[in-house]
């Protein structure tokens, strides 16, 4: 998989999980308070969600582009 297909993945994967959250939060019958704090709680974990999605490929891109650069490094020599 190419990492713009990659990207365009975890993009769509976190929309779904929060239309659906949004969805089974908002069809529940819980008062409007419950309700609240229901989608308060979701949209913290999702944001904890792609927080360290966005950590752990950052991470990913950095390595790529240190072995890259020693890559370079060492035809240069």
């Amino acid at each position: 998989m190419s990492k713009s297909n990659k990207g365009k993945f975890v993009l769509g994967a976190l929309a779904g999980a929060l239309a659906g959250a949004a969805a089974g939060v908002l069809l529940a019958p819980k008062s409007g308070k419950e309700t609240r704090k229901d989608l308060a709680k979701k949209a913290k974990e999702l944001s904890k969600k792609g927080k360290d999605l966005v950590e752990k490929e950052t991470s990913i891109a950095k390595e790529k582009i240190k072995e890259t650069a020693e890559t370079v490094a060492k035809k240069m020599e």
